[in-house]
């Protein structure tokens, strides 16, 4: 076919590919060439077939999806590449981005959206599965609103050590107990309190306990 758009599929579960396979081969334009169970003989058949996209699972054995993507961008292979993952951390997406990967697709979602990522990339766009676009939105607002809000800034300046007090105040842990669950004295316990009050700009002899207890969800 003229227009055919040639694919090729990396995953070590045969279920997962021959799942994909089905799915995009439901558009007549698009042609899966070849399988891989993992990176490095999807290289190599990307190396000898040529396709125009490159679906890469993050995860496979002898070389994961990543070493595949710098493969191909270090021996400037021209095409196009999907990661295909169960991952959604926004630090893996960044890092997808930063080696030219084209599209990012949840395998959760993989089946209804792949055509539609394959097309996209064929296009000269950028694909993101929209549950991991809608989880990345919500992150960086929540990070907005951390980094706009004097209250949460300065909960996010405490120790591990001042922070872990403050829950335990939050479940109204004296002094004594605090220090016998930390291993630490009750002078040192005290310290600690001192320096979470000049932080939290909190005066008086109560003032910490009420802190602790009004904002417990936020700790």
């Amino acid at each position: 076919m003229k227009n055919e758009i040639r694919i090729v599929i990396a995953d070590d579960h045969p279920i997962v590919r021959q799942g994909l396979r089905q799915a995009i081969e439901t558009d007549p334009e698009l042609k899966v060439v070849a399988e891989a169970g993992d990176g490095l003989k999807a290289i190599e058949l990307i190396q000898q077939l040529k396709p125009q996209v490159a679906i890469l699972d993050i995860d496979m054995p002898h070389l994961d999806g990543f070493g595949a993507a710098r493969a191909i961008l270090d021996q400037d292979i021209p095409v196009a590449v999907i990661f295909l993952t169960i991952h959604s951390e926004e630090e893996l997406f960044l890092a997808a981005l930063e080696l030219g990967v084209k599209g990012y697709v949840l395998k959760d979602s993989a089946v209804d959206e792949i055509v539609t990522g394959i097309r996209a990339v064929v296009a000269g766009r950028r694909y993101t599965s929209l549950p991991l676009t809608t989880n990345i939105t919500q992150h960086i607002a929540q990070r907005n609103a951390r980094m706009n809000d004097p209250l949460l800034q300065a909960i996010e300046s405490l120790t591990p050590t001042e922070l872990r007090i403050l829950k335990l105040l939050a479940d109204y842990q004296t002094s004594k107990q605090i220090a016998d669950a930390l291993g630490i004295s009750i002078r040192t316990v005290e310290t600690h309190r001192a320096h979470i009050c000049q932080k939290l700009e909190l005066k008086g002899s109560h003032a910490l306990m009420k802190f602790a207890v009004k904002h417990k969800a936020m700790l």
